[in-house]
């Protein structure tokens, strides 16, 4: 039955990952807008530019694909979302294959990424600065946001689950 439910899922996962994008972005914010402004100033200083936006400069050079304008834009907004879609079936599979709750899935998803992709792949692969060059802040804005993300992504995903059980 696990794997049934998970299966079930997956149609569902576009939509949560987008959703939590949506969601995540404007905590982001307004939690930048908090920070300090020697906070600020020293991330802006550090960050070489959108993370995603340069994930998609660098994949697309080495396909021999060189963009500008609004086509670069779109492809690194491609990138960002289609990194949050690709990630949301990671709570079903925690939340279908563990006795995790909604709530505890979601924020394990959303950590996950940001651990994993956000402070580990991200920073190797050269598409943000070091992780030192930013202030502890920075990195703990990042976390809380994707906290929302997982939630969001729970909350898509169990709302759309009880809809399709409710069906005859």
């Amino acid at each position: 039955m696990k794997i049934a439910e998970l299966v079930k899922d997956l149609p569902v996962a576009p939509l949560a990952g987008y959703v939590g994008t949506k969601v995540m972005e404007p905590v982001s914010m307004k939690l930048y807008q908090w920070e300090s402004e020697a906070d600020r100033a020293r991330e802006d200083a550090a960050r070489p530019g959108p993370p995603y936006q340069i994930a998609a400069d660098k994949t697309l050079r080495l396909v021999g694909v060189e963009l500008e304008g609004p086509a670069r834009q779109r492809a690194g907004m491609g990138f960002h979302y289609g990194l949050a879609i690709g990630w949301a079936p990671v709570y079903a599979l925690l939340r279908r294959t563990t006795q995790l709750s909604p709530v505890t899935a979601g924020l394990a998803a959303g950590a996950a990424m940001s651990l994993l992709v956000d402070e580990g792949i991200t920073p190797a692969l050269r598409f943000s600065a070091p992780n030192r060059a930013y202030p502890l802040v920075t990195h703990l804005r990042g976390f809380a946001a994707h906290l929302v993300y997982g939630l969001a992504v729970a909350a898509v995903t169990e709302t759309a689950w009880a809809l399709l059980r409710r069906r005859p």
